[in-house]
């Protein structure tokens, strides 16, 4: 590797090298580990055992789309499954004094 003087970069130069090599380092440590993962997942494999069933952590589930509990009153092909923020026609059919249970498919 050649020698770098310090000394003679600017201090732009100065900071440009600090984040190439900081950005290098963690390029390095990620590369290690993931090395060491499938290290560890293929020995474990080999036992007839997944990673996880060995140290008891088990990767997060993933949801399944939920179904659709309400449908908008004149155009049915738009529905909300109940989870997350109401969209407007919900609001605005709940403030005109309808209930959920109006929506309901």
């Amino acid at each position: 590797m050649p020698e770098i003087n310090l000394n003679d970069l600017t201090l732009t130069e100065l900071k440009k090298l600090e984040k190439d090599v900081t950005k290098a380092i963690t390029s390095f440590e990620d590369r290690k580990k993931a090395e060491a993962l499938a290290a560890l997942e293929e020995r474990a494999k080999e036992f007839g055992f997944t990673l996880g069933e060995l140290t008891g952590i088990t990767t997060s589930r993933k949801r399944s789309p939920s179904e659709a509990k309400y449908a908008h009153p004149e155009n049915p092909e738009i529905t909300w499954s109940g989870r997350g923020r109401k969209p407007q026609w919900i609001n605005d059919g709940l403030a005109a004094g309808k209930s959920l249970e109006d929506f309901a498919i």
